[in-house]
Parts: structure tokens; C-alpha cells; sequence
């Protein structure tokens, strides 16, 4: 690594800056270094699930609902809960009464230096369908807790990618 640790802009756009200190190559976002996801479950123990196509991978993939913390100028000081309830109540239509933090961690620390914020919502009320704003496709799905190894499987053999922080944030709410 260099002793001078002032990163080098390689390349930037409106989302994404690429950037270099020393050998290493990585990637920031201009607006924000963070992003929250959030673990829901109804009070009919149903996990709240969405599914939306990622166009870096170029599938459908499963997720907990999630988003970007002060991507958007109004949202420019939110904090990471607010945004979380936030994130929540757009894709899903589920408004959080209580909502918890889990835990907080690199995405992939090789490569990007965004940290994810992992929240467990509880006491939800459904307000609207969900499905995101716009320019967003986002299907929300209800998977009893008792199915859901199946139900991911089943959307696995499908062709859907699964995210692995549906079972990071199960595991640390203990469920």
C-alpha cells in the first residue's frame, strides 16, 4: 500500500466512483458509503421478502427490502434507522413500529468501501402494496417462516438468486 493514503479517481458517474490507493482498485458511491437492509416478520410469522432484477447480474434475485442511505437529496441526513423504516415502508408497504439495529458490516471489503446497517423491524402494519418507487419493479413476497428453506429452493431451481443476508439477518434476531 502507498504511505499516501488519498485515493486516486480512476473513473466516476452519477452512482459509482471508481478509485485507486496504491495497487488497489475499489469502488465508492458519491452520495454514500452506507446502506440498510431489514429483516420483517409479520405477526402471522411470515418473513417479508422482495424480488427485483439486478441488472449487474442480470437475474431476478431475492432479498430482504433494502436501499441506500442518502442516495437522494431530500434524504440527505437520514439517519440509518429512519432510513431503514423508510426503505421498508416503500418496498413493502409495512410501516415499522419498533425497528432494531443488528449489526453493521462491510458489503465486500475488497472490493467496495460501503457498509451495510442490518435492522429487525417488528410490530408492522401494512399500509400500502409496496413495490417500490418509481422506476422500481420490486414483487414482495409472504413466506411462512416454517416454509421458507423450501420456498428459497424452490426459487433457487427457478433461476432466482438468493441473497445471503436473509439468513445473516435471521440468524442474529435469533430466529
Amino acid at each position: 500500500m502507498s504511505s499516501d493514503p488519498t485515493p486516486e479517481t480512476l473513473f466516476e458517474t452519477r452512482w459509482i466512483r471508481m478509485q485507486r490507493i496504491g495497487r488497489w482498485d475499489f469502488v465508492v458511491r458519491p452520495h454514500s458509503a452506507n446502506c440498510v437492509g431489514i429483516l420483517a416478520i409479520t405477526p402471522a410469522d411470515k418473513i417479508i421478502l422482495v424480488e427485483q432484477f439486478r441488472i449487474p447480474i442480470q437475474k431476478n434475485v431475492i432479498e430482504i427490502p433494502a436501499g441506500i442511505v442518502g442516495d437522494e437529496p431530500e434524504f440527505v441526513g437520514e439517519s440509518l434507522a429512519d432510513t431503514a423504516g423508510r426503505e421498508l415502508l416503500e418496498e413493502t408497504g409495512y410501516r415499522a413500529g419498533k425497528i432494531e439495529k443488528l449489526i453493521s458490516t462491510p458489503t465486500s471489503a475488497g472490493l467496495t468501501s460501503e457498509f451495510i446497517h442490518l435492522f429487525h423491524a417488528t410490530d408492522l402494519t401494512r399500509e400500502t402494496e409496496g413495490g417500490g418507487v418509481e422506476g422500481e419493479n420490486i414483487i414482495v413476497h409472504h413466506v411462512p417462516l416454517s416454509e421458507l428453506h423450501t420456498w428459497l429452493a424452490d426459487q433457487e431451481a427457478a433461476g432466482k438468486i438468493i441473497d445471503f443476508k436473509i439468513h445473516a439477518a435471521l440468524y442474529l434476531a435469533g430466529r
